[in-house]
């Protein structure tokens, strides 16, 4: 049997099916990005998924030289993070909500925003960070180094969630020619932040301590 990092084949096949599974759970990300690909367009949507990837990334990296676990065991700095993190979502819910003819039309220049939110929401959300301390180290061997092996798992992962996220925004965006209509943009963009705050709110009781 081979392996990649030290990790063998039967290992990470595992992980990347149980990968695939959290990342096709409807949550924060699933949720936005839908409500901007369909009302923003695919090109606000890849921008968000490459806000989301680096977030991502960003985390697990973190998390591989400790510092996310000691976030973990602060319920002071946890509670920060995980409510700062419900705030952010709530509020994209409520700059979502906002008719077309309130928010400013999208422009290309406006990529860099999405990207942000995109970066923010990951950055500020304590589920990636316990994912990878809680999850990711049950698929790493005890007898080689953990640094490549947590590197590999985390590449992996992102990469994983960024296929998912993109075919996401691929999804979402065939709706956007069919909202030229404002009053359906409208209903669609209402409809899809209202489950964002739906969203917000579930994410900030499943993330409450036990």
């Amino acid at each position: 049997m081979g392996d990649i990092g030290g990790i063998p084949f039967s290992t990470l096949a595992s992980f990347v099916l149980t990968s695939l599974v959290i990342e096709v759970t409807p949550g924060p990300n699933m949720t936005y990005l839908a409500l901007v690909a369909a009302t923003e367009g695919r090109r606000a949507g890849f921008a968000t998924v490459g806000g989301i990837a680096l977030g991502l990334a960003a985390v697990g990296a973190v998390a591989g030289v400790g510092v996310a676990e000691a976030i973990h065991a602060s319920d002071l700095l946890y509670a920060i993070l995980r409510w700062a993190g419900v705030v952010f979502l709530l509020y994209l819910a409520w700059d979502g909500w906002r008719s077309p003819a309130m928010a400013a039309p999208h422009r290309e220049g406006e990529d860099g925003k999405y990207f942000l939110r995109g970066l923010l929401t990951n950055l500020l959300n304590p589920k990636a960070g316990v994912f990878y301390i809680a999850v990711l180290p049950t698929f790493m061997t005890p007898q080689l180094p953990p640094v490549p092996q947590a590197m590999t798992l985390t590449a992996i992962y992102v990469g994983i969630a960024t296929l998912v996220h993109a075919a996401i925004v691929v999804l979402a965006g065939t709706l956007e020619p069919l909202l030229n209509d404002p009053r359906r943009e409208t209903v669609v963009r209402r409809v899809l932040s209202a489950l964002l705050a739906l969203v917000a709110l579930w994410f900030a009781w499943a993330t409450a301590p036990a």
